[in-house]
């Protein structure tokens, strides 16, 4: 630090906060450290007494703070995110459309390990709307060596840490299987369902078929959605194990690619996924999503509407916090539920 009179600190960077304070009024920092001391700052610093002050002394081969802060976010950015103002050598990432947070877990964790500066973020792979915090971050000395910050864009290399993929257009065709609601013994409340959760995105539902439990009928329902143009379709019921239940073998032979039949998370541990032509996904639903509030439905959805290409281990991924409560009540997605990292 170097002491040199106000009068002559227009264009250093402070290393202290400035507290201004107004009897019945306010008592809060006008400037805070790191603030850099502008031409019309004078009067007000001289207003609250500071005729002397400490700034920072440039130092070759160390920055400042604020510096720092800058190459953190351009590491962190993606398309889709703009910073905020930065205030004491903080800049948060804020989102500018809606979609899903996809975070690079491994160069996160890198760079938060070489110490002196840090990243704090929300869950990767949950929904976010425009104008949501997505993360913080900052230096935490005051100054840092240059060296250091080359480190941390040594670790991070090509790609920035966080990206929001967005949704995309969806035409969706939906397959109710059940001989007891086919022959109207009861009444489809699946549909309704599922109907209210893709409502939430940019869907189309183009076709809706009611089937009974036989694997042939409910195959041929399927390859009539997707010849219709539908790119993904969602099966609901007949998920089971029980001899009855034959909608993933229904699945299997419309040539599509399983990926998971079954997964680590309740509700909602007998969940399938396919695709059909390598991009079109075929769900099958278990029963719980029909009375559960919170589901692996709800984990899964917002990511199958970016295109993103699930794969195994996304599911086996899903063990650790992959328990709902089924709390009174329901905070979701603001819980455990989902966020295994």
């Amino acid at each position: 630090m170097q002491l040199i009179e106000t009068t002559n600190a227009v264009g250093h960077v402070l290393c202290q906060d400035i507290t201004q304070i107004i009897k019945g009024v306010t008592k809060d920092a006008v400037f805070r450290k790191g603030h850099m001391v502008r031409a019309e700052d004078i009067p007000v610093l001289l207003s609250v007494g500071k005729e002397n002050l400490y700034v920072w002394e440039k130092e070759e081969g160390m920055l400042h703070e604020n510096e720092a802060a800058e190459i953190l976010y351009d590491l962190c950015k993606g398309e889709n995110m703009r910073p905020s103002e930065i205030k004491e050598g903080k800049i948060e990432l804020i989102a500018t459309c809606d979609g899903v947070l996809k975070i690079d877990y491994d160069k996160m964790n890198r760079v938060n390990a070489l110490g002196e500066m840090m990243i704090a973020s929300r869950h990767g792979n949950f929904p976010v709307k425009a104008g949501d915090l997505l993360a913080g971050t900052r230096v935490i000395p005051l100054v840092i060596a240059e060296s250091k910050m080359n480190r941390a864009k040594e670790v991070c290399g090509e790609g920035s840490i966080f990206q929001i993929r967005q949704y995309v257009h969806k035409k969706v065709g939906i397959v109710t299987t059940g001989s007891e609601v086919y022959n109207g013994r009861i009444k489809d409340t699946f549909t309704p369902v599922i109907e209210e959760k893709l409502a939430e995105f940019d869907v189309e539902i183009i076709g809706h078929q009611i089937t009974d439990d036989n694997h042939e009928m409910i195959t041929e329902s399927i390859m009539t959605l997707l010849n219709q143009g539908a790119d993904m379709i969602i099966c609901t019921g007949g998920m089971s194990v029980d001899p009855d239940d034959r909608t993933p073998l229904a699945i299997k032979y419309t040539g599509a690619k399983m990926i998971t039949y079954g997964a680590p998370v309740l509700p909602g541990a007998m969940f399938l996924l396919a695709y059909y032509k390598g991009n079109i996904p075929i769900v099958g639903l278990p029963g719980c999503v029909m009375y559960a509030k919170r589901t692996i439905f709800d984990l899964v959805l917002p990511r199958i509407m970016t295109d993103e290409r699930l794969r195994k281990g996304d599911f086996t991924a899903l063990g650790q916090g992959g328990l709902c409560l089924s709390c009174d009540s329901c905070t979701f997605p603001n819980c455990g539920f989902g966020k295994g990292v």
